[in-house]
């Protein structure tokens, strides 16, 4: 992670970014929360979020599809193509995006209140 994540997200976005934990087991590890906590701006822990954060990460319900489609649109050969690819597309991501997915944020922190952290998006 420091070696090739941090050094890449930093490339993109200079110091100033948010990096929000989701509850993935690996993410979940005591060195992984400690070294985020150390080398990342305004860290947000697994123990901040909902039980259903990815229902609320803008990137897992919104703009990771958007990624997603755009780096599919060519055969990828391997894993640093597919690195390579990933960077180029997260760097060239409309911030019309990203605002949209944005936008959605407060209508879903609001249906995730009233499902008491539970599944809420069938109620959307």
């Amino acid at each position: 992670m420091t070696q090739h994540l941090l050094p890449a997200m930093r490339h993109i976005s200079g110091e100033t970014f948010i990096f929000q934990q989701d509850s993935a087991p690996a993410h979940r590890a005591r060195e992984t929360i400690e070294l985020l906590s150390r080398m990342t701006p305004d860290f947000i822990g697994p123990k901040m979020g909902p039980p259903n954060s990815p229902d609320l990460n803008p990137v897992d319900y919104s703009i990771w599809l958007v990624v997603e489609q755009r780096i599919y649109q060519q055969r990828i050969q391997n894993t640093d193509k597919l690195r390579q690819r990933l960077v180029a597309v997260w760097k060239d991501l409309e911030q019309h995006i990203v605002d949209t997915a944005i936008g959605q944020w407060r209508r879903r922190l609001t249906a995730c209140i009233r499902a008491k952290g539970g599944h809420f998006e069938h109620s959307l």
